[in-house]
């Protein structure tokens, strides 16, 4: 049988690898490049070895340690983790602007104006330049992940929806990361956010939680007093397989939020329409994963229906089987931009409204942050979609 913690494992033997591997170009770019003179090279080569091992240990420690004092350790660690990618990203293109400067120069066979003395003066204009830029992108993002959150508003007509059923509202709440860098303020917010807009239904589409049930229940448990005409609804993201999802469900259904795991309900009374939910696509333990086919067996085609997958990537699956609207999350938009671009390599859709075939998705930047507290070009929102019949 497999271990639930291998995924886990395997992804922090990744991410061990790629952040050292980052940290290793921050040192050359601004360590080595700009010759620190001694004791400010020790003390720099030191600081970026600790900061590359300090998110990766924080995942571990951050459950040990009581519960507020991982918090703000996780948020301090972390938050370089948002720095450190931004300054890789700066100092990369700055590489770029050098290459193409250098092969302008050796074309014009001026290889003499680009000697040592030059070098290291464009090397330490370019640290003192990203460094600067970096720490005021790096303010920005942490003001939008630690500031407000916005509500957007969606209309979604959908053709098979009764008409007495026009207007309905659904909340969609994704990938809140409780547990990491958000605690009960945070999750006060959301209800205090949500029960401003009156929902008919609410669905949290994954990725609630970064801890066992032991550890983050208290603080979850007041999202039992969500209100709503219909229900509040869940469906597993990926972390839950990394915090218990077994007992997650379990605590979930206790506290009175309906799990939907590879099945559908019925929304309304007289007039209605289907609500279904898949478990995430990466689930990893037995008698879990993705089954679309069972989740919408013996329905009646003419019936309208809105699916709950925590992964935009089940909307290929979704359209052919004549699914009228996907809501996902899972992508955070990117959180902290340009990582979009990265997000695409394994998404179809990172962010907003689309269609595919005649089957729509909605996909949420999220409701929380993962990771750095931090949020650039992918602001955090609490969704309030309308269903308009048409």
């Amino acid at each position: 049988m497999r271990s639930p913690l291998r995924p886990l494992v395997a992804f922090l033997a990744v991410a061990l690898s790629i952040f050292g591997g980052l940290h290793a170009y921050l040192w050359i770019r601004l360590v080595r490049d700009v010759a620190l003179p001694a004791p400010w090279h020790r003390i720099a080569t030191i600081a970026l070895a600790l900061l590359a091992i300090s998110g990766p240990i924080m995942l571990f420690a951050s459950r040990q340690l009581p519960e507020r004092i991982a918090r703000m350790l996780s948020t301090a660690a972390f938050s370089w983790m948002g720095v450190g990618f931004l300054l890789v990203v700066l100092l990369a293109s700055f590489d770029v602007l050098r290459l193409i400067l250098a092969a302008g120069i050796w074309s014009f066979g001026q290889e003499s104006a680009f000697d040592a003395s030059r070098r290291l003066f464009l090397s330490r204009v370019m640290a003192g330049t990203a460094g600067a830029a970096g720490a005021a992108l790096g303010a920005v993002a942490l003001r939008n992940g630690l500031g407000d959150i916005e509500v957007r508003e969606v209309p979604i007509q959908l053709a098979r929806l009764p008409r007495e059923l026009s207007g309905l509202t659904i909340v969609q709440l994704t990938d809140l990361h409780i547990g990491s860098t958000a605690g009960g303020a945070f999750v006060q917010q959301i209800i205090e956010k949500t029960q401003a807009l009156r929902p008919d239904i609410v669905c949290i589409t994954g990725d609630l939680v970064d801890g066992s049930v032991e550890r983050l229940g208290p603080l979850v448990a007041p999202l039992a007093t969500l209100r709503s005409r219909y229900g509040t609804f869940f469906i597993t993201g990926n972390h839950e397989y990394y915090s218990g999802a077994d007992a997650w469900l379990a605590e979930l259904s206790r506290i009175g939020i309906r799990t939907l795991r590879n099945e559908r309900v019925s929304i309304g009374d007289a007039a209605s329409f289907d609500l279904a939910g898949v478990d995430d696509w990466m689930a990893n333990i037995p008698g879990h994963g993705p089954n679309l086919a069972r989740a919408l067996a013996g329905r009646a085609t003419d019936r309208e229906l809105v699916l709950l997958a925590h992964q935009p990537k089940q909307i290929h699956e979704a359209a052919q089987m004549g699914v009228g609207l996907q809501l996902s999350g899972h992508t955070h938009g990117g959180q902290i931009a340009p990582f979009g671009a990265l997000v695409a390599l394994t998404q179809p859709f990172i962010a907003g409204h689309h269609h595919v075939g005649s089957t729509q998705i909605y996909v949420s930047c999220g409701t929380g942050t993962w990771g750095p507290p931090m949020r650039l070009g992918a602001p955090a929102e609490l969704t309030k979609l309308v269903l308009v019949a048409g």
